[in-house]
């Protein structure tokens, strides 16, 4: 059973990742532990013990030229494509111009931490936080307080950072293990819990009124803010189109409910839709869920300038479609530029808005998918670290539910009027002009400005085109079998011309019941939504092995950049 739809995160590029102190990372052979010291390597007369990363394939070269150099070359790393080697002192600047090069640290003592200085590393997320300025909306008292945003993901764990009562509730479980009690709304891929940190994490140690200077507990954009979970992907990332629409109609019909506040839905992923967005299913309950008063935030995704278009659904104008910047650990918006990875629009529809998408610290899954599978983006025992614009767009939603705090009766379309024009010019990527976006997110500037009149006049989506176009190339297998046309992974026909009709009467969920179709793993009654609790104080990442669907398959994975690190 499965699929994907594209979640972002890619590996660090490499001019980027030879730019990065990673002073604050060392590598212990059997479990990558965090460096226990930041100083500068410690030299032995001109000598240094140091740990060298290269390039994947590129290590045996490296290692060559380290020997001619007059270094010597100890134990490998093949888990971070690396090795521990003695070096003069002499040697550094031959190493530093070497492209195959990705980082040369310290070999420092290792030790385990479940603490992060967050003032040690650019890239931490407080320092994101900072560089645009959300630290000076929690000065003003705006940190998201009252706000709920829905995240449609792979679930959430409630590991910590993510452990008071405040920050998570699940919504339903519509994901292939929600027929699992022991796998039900918990994050067995490791991509929510990372997006969920982003945008509302708070360590319990943290003091309100003082967030803006801690730098020893993890904070989110919008820390007092809260998660609402709502599950659609496996312990591989997989899912189809029809789950992911059936979610963005659960969160439409309950966003109000008795104790719910949704005005934020934040979508970490996207497809390559082969039809215009005025057609597409998926872009349509995008829309719907706008008009009800909820502020889509999508993804551009991470395919570069090869798309020729944004992924589904931040091709449809409505919506706020996020690209990724690197900030390079700077104050300065002279000093960021587009990442590389970061998806061009057509010309025409282009990303919205830009955010620190690249190096980001959040937080680490224990036992997922992700934590398994890319050991190169532990930094500690808590955190992972992950690029790709599925992280600039829970920058976004974490930044509105600060906005939103600001200015309760605010609609969706002067939301994104506000954030696009006090956001921050930046110098645009030869050749590609304002198509990977121009406009980073400032929030000094959003909090001073007076909210604008702004109403999008954009055609808007029928909906009644193909669900197979909107899947792109990726597909899911059920029992055996591959879901393709106008079919959801019920194996029920999709009408999307009635399916549209209903979302837009808000009664296309009906009790535990899409579409027709009964789904398991939630507890609503009517159109109320009971309040599934937040399970589990702790989480030791037990619980699965990581592969609990191995037995399926899938093709065109799409999921938008699973690498991290």
């Amino acid at each position: 059973m499965t699929s994907s739809l594209a979640l972002g995160s890619l590996p660090w590029d490499r001019e980027r990742a030879r730019g990065i102190a990673l002073r604050l990372l060392s590598v212990a052979i059997a479990a990558l532990l965090v460096s226990a010291g930041t100083a500068a390597v410690a030299a032995i007369g001109a000598r240094r013990h140091v740990i060298v990363r290269t390039l994947p394939g590129f290590e045996r070269a490296v290692e060559r030229e380290i020997t001619h150099l007059g270094g010597q070359v100890g134990i490998e790393l093949p888990i971070v494509n690396g090795f521990v080697a003695t070096i003069p002192d002499s040697s550094l600047p031959a190493l530093n111009e070497d492209k195959a090069v990705v980082s040369v640290t310290p070999n420092g003592r290792l030790t385990f931490s479940s603490t992060y200085d967050a003032s040690g590393d650019p890239y931490s997320l407080h320092n994101v936080a900072a560089s645009i300025r959300a630290t000076n909306m929690w000065q003003a008292g705006y940190t998201g307080t009252g706000v709920d945003i829905a995240l449609i993901d792979s679930g959430v764990v409630p590991v910590q950072g993510l452990l008071g009562s405040s920050n998570v509730i699940n919504g339903p479980d519509l994901s292939f293990e929600s027929r699992s009690a022991d796998l039900r709304y918990l994050d067995t891929y490791g991509h929510g819990t990372f997006m969920a940190g982003i945008i509302a994490g708070r360590d319990n140690g943290a003091v309100p009124g003082a967030y803006a200077n801690d730098t020893a507990d993890f904070l989110g954009i919008a820390p007092d803010a809260r998660i609402v979970s709502i599950k659609v992907a496996d312990s591989h990332g997989n899912t189809d189109v029809s789950q992911v629409i059936a979610a963005i109609a659960w969160v439409v019909q309950h966003a109000q409910d008795s104790g719910l506040n949704i005005r934020v839905l934040n979508l970490s992923f996207g497809t390559a839709s082969v039809q215009s967005y005025v057609l597409d299913p998926l872009a349509y309950a995008a829309e719907v869920a706008w008009r009800h008063g909820i502020t889509v935030v999508a993804a551009a995704g991470n395919a570069g300038t090869t798309s020729g278009g944004l992924a589904d659904p931040a091709y449809d104008p409505f919506v706020i479609a996020v690209g990724a910047a690197d900030n390079n650990g700077s104050m300065q918006y002279s000093q960021w530029n587009v990442a590389s990875f970061s998806q061009t629009g057509d010309g025409i529809r282009n990303p919205d808005i830009l955010a620190p998408g690249a190096h980001i610290q959040s937080l680490r899954d224990h036992g997922s998918y992700i934590d398994q599978t890319y050991p190169g983006g532990m930094i500690s025992d808590r955190f992972f670290r992950g690029s790709g614009s599925s992280e600039a767009a829970a920058v976004v939603s974490g930044a509105l539910a600060d906005m939103f705090q600001q200015h309760p009766s605010m609609s969706p379309d002067q939301a994104k009027g506000l954030l696009i024009g006090r956001g921050n010019n930046l110098r645009p990527p030869a050749g590609f002009g304002p198509r990977q976006g121009q406009v980073a997110i400032r929030l000094d500037t959003v909090m001073s400005a007076p909210v604008p009149i702004a109403v999008q006049t954009f055609t808007p989506s029928t909906g009644s085109g193909s669900l197979e176009s909107a899947r792109g190339s990726t597909h899911v297998w059920v029992d055996g079998n591959q879901i393709t046309g106008e079919e959801d992974i019920n194996s029920q026909s999709f009408n999307a011309g009635a399916m549209a009709a209903s979302e837009a009467a808000g009664n296309s969920w009906s009790a535990g019941t899409w579409s027709g179709n009964a789904w398991t793993g939630g507890s609503w009654n009517g159109n109320s939504w009971s309040g599934d609790s937040w399970s589990g104080n702790s989480w030791s990442g037990n619980s699965w092995s990581g592969n609990s669907w191995s037995g399926d398959s899938w093709s065109g994975n799409s999921w938008s950049g699973a690498y991290w690190g």
